[in-house]
């Protein structure tokens, strides 16, 4: 099998209790790969703190997500914006990871990185193997994104930006978000919603089909 990351096919993960229907398991519940896998790609979504990044790796993963959330406490709150996020109490302190399955040979296998900059050390860690990540933006907060798209571009990583709708955010025309991050015109640029599968499903095929056209454009 070619891999970005090691094959876990036909192998399941111990020590993790999985659920869930999955996109393309079988009876098992979807532990199991199918035997036809022959690439699996291993893929990062980022972004800032409180970006939506565990929802959407949830929303995608086709095996119940490895989530390393914690509780957030007094000490945080000193260091972690909260503005603009009511009702978060937890936080990402290692990695989120979910796989998806998209066609009976290719399966993508997520990794969902911490957006605080105490994590930075963690994150080069996690790009080694990765074709490219997905950038969650949150149009409150436009400007963290800066830190998360120079550390993907000091690494080499390609990327695409997804903007997550949140119930309260301003909604802009592309063109203007385009601009107030400054991306190339190649980079992908897409709205969703983190909490729909279909919405993610479709923001993240967005990254595989721009990996796919930068590939095909190198020299072989």
């Amino acid at each position: 099998m070619d891999s970005a990351l090691a094959s876990d096919r036909g192998v399941p993960h111990h020590g993790v209790s999985y659920g869930g229907v999955p996109y393309g398991g079988d009876a098992s519940g979807g532990v199991y790969l199918r035997g036809t896998v022959r690439t699996a790609v291993k893929l990062l979504v980022v972004g800032h703190f409180g970006v939506g990044k565990t929802t959407f790796v949830g929303a995608l993963s086709e095996i119940r997500p490895l989530r390393t959330e914690e509780t957030m406490t007094q000490a945080g709150a000193h260091v972690d914006d909260l503005a603009g996020l009511d009702g978060k109490t937890t936080t990402t302190v290692a990695m989120d990871f979910g796989r998806l399955t998209l066609s009976d040979s290719l399966v993508l296998y997520l990794f969902g990185a911490p957006g605080q900059q105490r994590f930075a050390r963690l994150w080069l860690d996690m790009t080694q193997g990765a074709l490219g990540a997905l950038v969650l933006a949150d149009t409150r907060r436009l400007e963290q994104s800066f830190d998360v798209m120079e550390t993907l571009e000091e690494h080499g990583l390609p990327y695409a930006v997804a903007v997550n709708h949140f119930d309260d955010a301003p909604v802009f025309p592309e063109e203007e978000i385009r601009e107030a991050l400054d991306l190339l015109p190649e980079t992908p640029l897409v709205t969703c919603d983190a909490r729909d599968r279909i919405s993610a499903t479709r923001a993240l095929i967005t990254l595989v089909d721009h990996l796919h056209a930068r590939t095909a454009q190198e020299p072989v």
